[in-house]
């Protein structure tokens, strides 16, 4: 009996060191899963060897006992089977493994050459199996995570994101067509005398550019002064002066210069011509005592407070373009000014010969440096305020006819995806149609899944032909 009792101890003992030196190898190893293994097996009772902390601590006794808190030790029986080899995440039941069932032998090389049964190719190397769950007719591909692994398969989660997309065209500075004024006469007349002004200066409205004589203006004026200081009772209605005066209006005759009529009674031989806006000269043609028929372009005005941006797009971005969309210009003039301004106008017509299409943009100038005919770098943003669904540029596999990413479906399966695209910005691509916020998909290595699947469509296809045959 004491022989019995001593080998007991034996067995407890080398246990509990056992135990403890794994422990110390294998700090992250804990018998706290193994729990439910050794309470199953004593419940099934063969002879009890020993009894065990319940928290699987290396504490034993070879006869009952209780823990300071009053539970119960663990009895070990002798059919109990601890094994340290486990891993930590081990089931406490492995599940038996479920029998696959071979369908056929591939060529390790791709090409289209199966076998029913094991083969070598004509360099000795083996031919690979297929098995049923490896072949679905679901349309995705299975790679092992090794595999996956030796390609350097990289996810992605399709998100939202706010696309900044800048189309940058080359463009020139030009005036605003509603910002240039002619002077020119509405009657055959004579200059007598111009004023200080010429090409490039800078005149306001109202201020005087020449004094001019015209019979017809004469005419126009003295009838103006007669009925317009004509006493009361003498026959003239108020519709008569309203008459003459409109007549000297249609002359051209300017407002400050019938006030003056009005006001003195009295017309001058020659009348004083105004300028008819703010703005640089840009062309003067009257010099003193000419003769200028109706029509004769005179002075040439043009206000340079606002001007236009004029861009060629090329026709591929034509289609990010919209009016109203914000764009910075740089002139090649002030590489360290930036001015900012809206698309006004997209033209109506290409280029032929460049394929671009050209842009307006209104721009505010108010210290006069940008100037007509400048070179600029504009770009427009056409980026949307609002978050759209995109992937990564590189997760698209993109053929020219059809554009494809590759979902994942879980568990090492693909599906390749048709989608369709929208814009393009920041590395990103928005999804218009095809995924679904959430969606995982590969977003590097996928032309090696691309061409394993269409290895499989290729195996498949000749699977089903020696089927038929």
């Amino acid at each position: 009996m004491k022989r019995a009792i001593l080998a007991l101890a034996t067995v407890a003992a080398v246990s509990a060191a056992a135990i403890a030196g794994l422990a110390a190898l294998k700090p992250g190893l804990s018998l706290f899963g193994r729990t439910e293994i050794i309470s199953a097996a004593a419940q099934e009772a063969g002879a009890i060897i020993y009894y065990q902390h319940p928290d699987g601590l290396p504490d034993y006794s070879l006869t009952p006992k209780k823990t300071p808190d009053g539970r119960n030790y663990r009895a070990v029986p002798k059919e109990a089977d601890i094994s340290f080899d486990l891993a930590e995440d081990a089931p406490a039941v492995a599940d038996a493994p479920k029998a696959r069932r071979l369908k056929y032998y591939r060529n390790p090389m791709g090409l289209p050459d199966t076998s029913p049964t094991p083969k070598k190719d004509s360099m000795g190397m083996d031919y690979i199996a297929v098995y049923d769950d490896e072949d679905a007719d679901d349309g995705t591909v299975k790679l092992s995570p090794g595999k996956l692994q030796k390609a350097g398969v990289r996810f992605e989660q399709v998100e939202r994101r706010v696309l900044n997309t800048a189309v940058r065209a080359p463009g020139t500075i030009e005036l605003d067509e509603r910002r240039v004024s002619v002077v020119s006469f509405r009657f055959e007349g004579f200059i007598e005398s111009v004023e200080n002004v010429t090409t490039g200066q800078h005149v306001h409205k109202g201020q005087t550019l020449m004094r001019v004589y015209s019979p017809a203006l004469t005419s126009a004026a003295a009838e103006y002064v007669s009925v317009y200081g004509a006493k009361a009772g003498s026959g003239i209605t108020s519709q008569g002066i309203r008459g003459a005066r409109r007549r000297l209006e249609n002359l051209g005759m300017s407002e400050k210069s019938i006030g003056e009529i009005e006001r003195t009674g009295e017309m001058s031989l020659s009348v004083p011509w105004l300028a008819p806006q703010d703005g640089e000269i840009l062309e003067r043609t009257a010099v003193n005592g000419m003769r200028a028929a109706p029509g004769t372009v005179l002075f040439r005005i043009a206000d340079h407070q606002i001007v236009w941006a004029i861009a060629d797009v090329a026709e591929r971005d034509l289609g990010l373009i919209s009016i109203g969309q914000k764009v910075s210009v740089r002139p090649r003039a002030y590489p360290n000014r930036t001015f900012n301004g809206e698309v006004a106008l997209i033209y109506p017509h290409m280029n032929a010969q460049t394929r671009t299409a050209r842009i307006r943009v209104e721009l505010p100038n108010p210290d006069a440096l940008l100037r007509p005919d400048m070179y600029a770098d504009i770009e427009i943003a056409t980026g949307s305020e609002n978050p759209v669904l995109t992937v990564s540029a590189g997760a698209v596999i993109d053929s020219g006819e059809r554009q494809l990413v590759l979902l994942d479906k879980g568990e090492g399966r693909f599906e390749p995806r048709a989608v369709k695209l929208g814009r393009r910005g920041d590395g990103r691509v928005e999804i218009v149609e095809g995924l679904s916020e959430g969606d995982k998909v590969v977003a590097s290595a996928n032309f090696l899944i691309d061409a394993e699947s269409n290895l499989k469509a290729a195996l498949q296809g000749l699977a089903g032909g020696e089927k038929a045959q």
